[in-house]
């Protein structure tokens, strides 16, 4: 037999989701997080699943992971001290940045601007010049750099991002060289190599963050790499990519920051096999976990691709799935403030330690999850039994609210607080479907995470997306995500040509197909030292192209290698982001490859067919529009495929809970997915 072991870990929760590609089974494990060490709640919840299903550790053939460590490096600034080097008379690029400045006018008040990650005194200028076209200006002055180099003490990595070296990374490769003498033992990310192309800034910031994260990532990865081993876990380490890709262990850490959003990308490439086994191709991913909530939308079964990854206040280029982030989860903390007198519902989070007040783990603010166990939503345990729930300690917490608001009840603050998170998740949807042109009654909303189900026919009804398919095992989706995904890898080039009526520099139908070639076997040949085999790679191609003379391009995927179809594909992007045309011409400004290898053999697993109603094991009163109703309470796994569960109930099961209300019905999918719709009148 062949396991396939998927990892994602939270900010609650760590998952683990084992595998048979022959026949599709899986097994599932949720245990807590352990922030301080990701990999200890990782080897805990691998363990776990083995045993369960009665498999060696060393039956894995593959550890897919999806991991938060890039991300939280960032978020709580604890990377590393990073140098940076650049051409004389660029040193404070960082600090110049760009003019964007976040809530508008206010935002010249009250916005601190974040300290960039490289220091002004750990910066150093070398003298050195490319022009844009890669000619030479300036040779590289040795022993400038070496004098240079020899003022970065105390740093833990060194970036090196040179004007224009996206022309000619000559210069940039002889610095590293240089480095490895000079500052034996610390790594080097070169500009060229992390984000070949033009606009200094974005270059720059990018690099620097790989700096920043690498040190982190490099002591994570091969220390869980390590601990597996001595496990006795056979299967190589592999990390899931920001773009949903997958890179190997030594990829990763490579170039660590392709994977800052690693653990939403899983969510997504999981939430997109699901819908697949349903019949769906344009959907809207769901994700609400114990911190926050991602959402992302889908069309034709492909994520849409960003070209910047955005976490906290910083942004950086590189590609990743559009995965947008509202502070609302299960724990977020719902709080009165003393000015206003208006609830809240987050950012902030009880997080895993100690978490929301039901859990006992001495969390006494009120959190959703608690409104929820107040609402009578949620079953006595979670987790497979992990987790208790205390309901007293919750409608104590929850009373705080009810008291600071003045409403009669700790279940009319509940209903408060649940309604002010859902429509905090509204906006979030809105940024992904209605802010980018889409109406989201076009598309399916699949629901996962250890809350969205609970929250997610309350979406439905809000955006009008039909149907909310709750997969199976909703709360171990992104650990799913990550065990079936690709290998991946991505190569990108500034191109800076102009097409369309014989410039001397035109670009033509040959020359864009010998830059897209040239990429793709540059990627292609990082993902055959991966493992994967040529015959095996996929490659996808992929432009930014703007009017010329334009300040900014968009990303246009090539189809066919022919510049009049990409003309029309542009023009009808831009005329649907911006409802109106140029008559200027086009000009190609990047070009990126990228390769992916096979999918992974999984079969699905079919559900037997219904042999009658479905059985409830169980009523529960729970509080629905101001009323006390019971709710049938059902067993998940008993379910059958084409069983029909009309609401008010409640599907409980080992990770998560589903909230079925009323005038809705959820039928059983062959694929043992929940497919909820209105009730027709």
């Amino acid at each position: 037999m062949s396991y396939r072991l998927g990892v994602d870990v939270g900010g609650t929760f760590t998952d683990v989701l084992l595998v048979e590609e022959v026949s599709g089974r899986t097994w599932r494990a949720k245990t807590a997080s352990t922030p301080t060490d990701q990999a200890v709640g990782v080897r805990t919840g691998v363990a776990r699943v083995c045993e369960e299903a009665g498999i060696a550790l060393s039956d894995v053939a593959q550890v897919l992971h999806g991991t938060t460590v890039a991300t939280n490096a960032i978020l709580e600034g604890k990377g590393a001290t990073v140098g940076l080097v650049t051409t004389k008379g660029f040193r404070q690029v960082l600090q110049i940045a760009r003019s964007y400045v976040p809530g508008g006018l206010a935002g010249w008040i009250i916005w601190p601007k974040p300290e960039p990650l490289a220091a002004l005194e750990n910066t150093v200028e070398i003298d050195e010049r490319i022009a844009s076209d890669g000619m030479l200006i300036r040779k590289l002055d040795e022993a400038d750099v070496r004098t240079q180099l020899n003022t970065l003490s105390g740093i833990d990595a060194l970036a090196v991002s040179l004007i224009n070296s996206f022309a000619d990374p000559t210069h940039e490769r002889r610095v590293a060289a240089i480095a490895a003498e000079v500052l034996p033992g610390v790594p080097v990310s070169l500009s060229s190599d992390v984000l070949p192309e033009l606009r200094e800034y974005e270059r720059t910031v990018t690099t620097v963050a790989n700096g920043y994260v690498q040190p982190h990532v490099k002591g994570y990865v091969e220390a869980l790499s390590g601990r597996l081993r001595a496990d006795g876990v056979a299967g190589e380490l592999a990390i899931l990519r920001s773009d949903g890709g997958l890179s190997a262990a030594e990829a990763a850490v490579a170039a660590p920051v392709t994977m800052l959003l690693s653990g939403p990308a899983g969510g997504v490439t999981g939430a997109v096999w699901v819908a697949e086994q349903c019949g769906f191709s344009d959907l809207i991913t769901f994700d609400m976990g114990g911190t926050s909530t991602d959402v992302a939308l889908v069309q034709g079964l492909t994520p849409r691709i960003g070209r910047e990854t955005k976490v906290g206040d910083l942004t950086v280029r590189a590609s990743s799935v559009d995965v947008r982030t509202v502070g609302a989860g299960g724990g977020s903390i719902a709080h009165v403030p003393q000015l206003t007198r208006a609830l809240r519902v987050g950012p902030q989070s009880a997080g895993a330690d100690p978490g929301p007040a039901a859990y006992g783990r001495g969390g006494t603010e009120p959190t959703v999850t608690d409104a929820n166990v107040v609402l009578g939503y949620l079953p006595p345990s979670l987790a497979g039994g992990e987790i208790t729930l205390d309901v007293g300690a919750a409608r104590t917490a929850v009373e705080k609210v009810a008291e600071a608001m003045g409403l009669p009840s700790p279940e009319a603050a509940a209903a408060g607080i649940v309604d002010i998170v859902n429509e905090n998740m509204l906006g979030g949807l809105r940024l992904v479907s209605v802010q980018q042109g889409f109406d989201p009654r076009d598309f399916a909303l699949v629901a996962f995470g250890g809350a969205g189900p609970l929250h997610a026919n309350a979406l439905g009804k809000l955006t009008g997306a039909w149907p909310v398919i709750v997969p199976p095992s909703p709360g171990v989706l992104c650990a799913l995500g990550d065990a079936t995904t690709s290998a991946r890898s991505e190569s990108a080039r500034t191109v800076l040509r102009p097409f369309g009526k014989g410039h001397s520099a035109e670009l033509t139908n040959a020359d864009l197909a010998e830059i897209l070639g040239e990429l793709a076997a540059d990627a292609g040949a990082r993902l055959a030292d991966q493992g994967v085999p040529e015959a095996d790679q996929i490659a996808t191609y992929q432009v930014d192209v703007r009017y010329h003379g334009q300040g900014f391009e968009i990303p246009i995927d090539v189809e066919k290698l022919d510049l009049a179809a990409l003309t029309a594909a542009f023009d009808a992007e831009h005329e649907r982001l911006f409802s109106f045309l140029l008559t200027q011409d086009h000009e190609l400004v990047n070009a990126r490859a990228t390769v992916t290898g096979p999918r992974p053999s999984v079969a699905p697993v079919t559900l037997p067919p219904t042999e009658g109603p479905p059985e409830p094991v169980d009523t529960h009163p729970v509080h629905l529009s101001g009323a006390t109703v019971d709710a049938r309470v059902y067993d998940r796994a008993t379910l059958r495929a084409g069983d029909v569960i009309v609401g008010p109930a409640i599907v409980t099961e080992m990770d998560s809970t589903t909230l079925v209300l009323p005038d809705h019905a959820a039928t059983v999918h062959a694929s043992g997915s929940l497919l909820i719709r209105p009730v027709e009148a």
